[in-house]
């Protein structure tokens, strides 16, 4: 039945969404750290991947969270001398998250999880539709 497949895909969409907004959220908790020492770095942003994969039981490609990758862009340094994670320049290392970049990526997570479940809800009326028209 092709609105089943409709709905396993849908659900896959939110389950990947959930798993984006939580790591955005992490993102979001720490984007003010700094590090502890002056060799330690600060909390590193993380990204997550998608891949895609077949569903042979039943035949249709849904999508799963792949890898969650660290960012690799450089940290910011804040100068505070008195810092004890200071290094001899007085530079205290940030953590490499823009909170701008955050609330978007978070924005655009939460819509593709709404679209995601108004196509689940969608293929649900019909598949209750289906089944009124054959009583």
């Amino acid at each position: 039945m092709d609105l089943q497949k409709a709905m396993i895909a849908s659900a896959s969409g939110l389950r990947a969404q959930s798993v984006r907004m939580r790591v955005i959220s992490e993102n979001i908790a720490n984007q003010n750290s700094l590090s502890s020492s002056p060799l330690e770095d600060p909390y590193r942003r993380k990204i997550v991947t998608f891949q895609t994969e077949l569903d042979r039981v039943n035949g249709v490609e849904v999508v799963k969270p792949g890898k969650i990758a660290f960012d690799q862009k450089e940290f910011t340094k804040k100068y505070d001398p008195g810092n004890p994670a200071a290094d001899e320049a007085g530079y205290v290392k940030q953590s490499n998250v823009n909170g701008l970049i955050e609330m978007m990526d978070m924005r655009q997570a939460q819509r593709t999880y709404q679209s995601n479940l108004n196509a689940l809800e969608a293929s649900r009326r019909m598949a209750s539709i289906t089944l009124e028209l054959l009583r």
